[in-house]
């Protein structure tokens, strides 16, 4: 009968036959690796024995780790898919079952895999940053809360914060440092572009009279941090690791329209265009506030689940 199994992962290798031996004898001893097949010299370029198998995700880190530590990896990639759906039997799906409430391990490879390939600072990070910037400053003017959840929505920042989230808590600096200057090079962007869009506004006489009488709540939110505005961003925080690491995209999505840092940098530059410096002020404090816990609470997490699910794992 088909059943859906989120906990099964299917792992392609290239193995060179001088290797084969020692790999199958970490395949056979793992209790996570089921239906392996081996078919010697089927490969080709590069040239070596096939070898695939299915693995439970409670299995997988230390699998995986194995695979990298015999230098499989530098041979030829390591092809690892999730398996949706398979078709099996009562007796095989109870033995494939998860055993905590339905949760499963997170597979850290795919995870650093997954924040790697979306920590890409190319020129559309940028772009898609200013035409976020942009949608929340039309959002700011009109005050309209639709516009500020779009542009939460459309800007990439969170892409980078997670990555120097996760640069901390592996200690890899590298990544700690590319993520910040990109952050930093696209927050300050999005302030100019806005402010330059708020002049122009200003000089054609096309500001929204609301907004000119000060009658701002949209504003007065962002440019106002206050306890709450902390509380949203640690669980935001939270809440982005266990959907990255559980890849509950959804959830994910929520994480984006939570946090006020793109809305925070367009007000900065609205609230300059207009000479409102105590706004400016407070939107650059709401920014800070948010990005900082955005990066220290998600590393936090992190750890938190990674040694978590080790201690489940080994309790098992």
């Amino acid at each position: 009968m088909p059943g859906h199994n989120p906990r099964m992962l299917h792992v392609r290798v290239v193995s060179p036959p001088e290797l084969t031996e020692q790999l199958t004898g970490i395949l056979e001893a793992d209790s996570g690796v089921v239906d392996l097949v081996v078919l010697p010299g089927a490969a080709r370029q590069p040239g070596g024995d096939a070898v695939q198998f299915d693995l439970q995700t409670r299995s997988a880190n230390q699998i995986l780790s194995q695979l990298r530590d015999l230098g499989l990896n530098e041979r030829a990639p390591v092809v690892i898919q999730v398996v949706d759906t398979t078709l099996a039997g009562p007796e095989r799906r109870t033995r494939l079952r998860g055993s905590w409430y339905g949760e499963v391990a997170p597979v850290w490879e795919m995870v650093s895999a997954r924040i790697r390939r979306d920590a890409a600072y190319a020129p559309s990070f940028f772009i898609l940053l200013m035409i976020a910037g942009l949608i929340g400053a039309v959002g700011i003017l009109t005050d309209s809360q639709i516009l500020i959840v779009g542009a939460m929505v459309v800007g990439p920042e969170y892409n980078a914060i997670i990555s120097v989230a996760f640069g901390i808590e592996q200690r890899n600096w590298s990544p700690v440092r590319s993520g910040m200057l990109a952050l930093l090079v696209g927050f300050t962007a999005v302030i100019v572009v806005t402010l330059i869009f708020a002049l122009g506004i200003r000089l054609l006489g096309q500001t929204p009279a609301p907004f000119l009488a000060g009658l701002r709540p949209v504003s007065d939110m962002i440019n106002s941090p206050d306890l709450f505005s902390a509380v949203i961003a640690v669980l935001a925080a939270i809440g982005g690791v266990v959907s990255l690491t559980e890849s509950r995209a959804n959830a994910l999505i929520g994480v984006f329209i939570s946090v006020t840092t793109i809305p925070a940098a367009a007000a900065i530059g609205v609230s300059a265009a207009f000479g409102s410096w105590g706004e400016a002020r407070g939107s650059f404090l709401q920014l800070l506030l948010n990005v900082g816990l955005l990066v220290v609470v998600g590393a936090l997490a992190m750890r938190a689940q990674r040694r978590l699910w080790r201690d489940r794992i080994s309790s098992d």
